[in-house]
Formats: C-alpha cells, structure tokens, sequence
C-alpha cells in the first residue's frame, strides 16, 4: 500500500490560507506557520501528520498528497475541516 509522509497547516479562511501560503512561498518557515496559525493539533509539531496510507485522511485531502510533487506547498485545499496548505514530504508509490 502506498504511504505517505506530509505536513499541513489548517485555517477556516480561504483567504488567510492563501497569504499563507504566499508568505511561505516568500521564505517564511513553513513550521513556524504552522505552529503559529493552524488549528490543528500537528501545529504544535510543526504541521506534520507523520505516516500514513492512501484512504486515511479524507478524500479531498488524501487526492492531493497522493498526486502532488513532493516539497512543494499546495493550496488552499478546502475540506470539511477547513482550509489546508500541504507539503508532502515523502512518498512511496
């Protein structure tokens, strides 16, 4: 089963997600976002969720960090959660 390592950071806003994501693309430390604005609990670890395989997270969120280029930051991916910026860090196919 393919596996999957990733980290995110969570927010109600599509628009907060979105300067995010721009100031990371700016050189902001992708971490300290997380720990600073996510509203998930990985935000006390800097956005990483760790391992996991294909069908664990939901659907929406699963597509992306089972397609995406590895170290490049996507989003905003709306879910019923909220908004996730995500990096996938490392993957097996």
């Amino acid at each position: 089963m393919a596996q999957a390592s990733a980290r995110h950071i969570l927010v109600d806003d599509e628009s907060f997600c979105q300067e995010l994501k721009q100031k990371i693309q700016d050189g902001t430390d992708f971490a300290d976002m997380a720990r600073e604005h996510s509203t998930c609990p990985s935000g006390q670890r800097g956005g990483d969720l760790g391992t996991f395989g294909r069908g664990q997270m939901v659907q929406e969120f699963d597509s992306v960090v089972f397609s995406a280029p590895i170290d490049e930051v996507q989003g905003p991916v709306q879910t019923q959660f909220g908004y996730h910026l995500i990096e996938v860090t490392s993957r097996d196919d």
